[in-house]
C-alpha cells in the first residue's frame, strides 16, 4: 500500500509537468486555451508547471535517497553540532 501511495505522489506532479509542456507547445503553435487571456501568460504558466512538477519529483527522489544513504557526499545533509 505504501508503494502505491508513493507512486501516486510521483504520478500527479508528472502529469502536471506534462500538461505544462502541452501549454508551452500550444503557445508555440498559437493555440490559446480559454481560461488564459494571453499566449505569453499561457507559456509562463506552462513553464511554472514544468519546473514545479520536475522539481517536486527530484526533491522526492533526493529525500528518499538521503534516507537510504545512497547519495554522494556533497548531497548529504550537514548535521550541525550547535544545540
Amino acid at each position: 500500500m505504501i508503494r502505491i501511495i508513493a507512486l501516486l505522489i510521483l504520478v500527479i506532479p508528472g502529469v502536471i509537468a506534462a500538461y505544462g509542456v502541452k501549454f508551452m507547445r500550444d503557445m508555440v503553435f498559437g493555440i490559446l486555451h480559454t481560461p488564459i487571456p494571453y499566449l505569453w501568460l499561457q507559456f509562463f504558466i506552462g513553464l511554472l508547471m514544468v519546473v514545479g512538477g520536475i522539481g517536486f519529483i527530484a526533491g522526492f527522489i533526493l529525500h528518499r535517497d538521503r534516507k537510504r544513504n545512497k547519495v554522494q557526499s556533497r548531497f548529504q545533509k550537514i548535521e550541525s553540532d550547535m544545540k
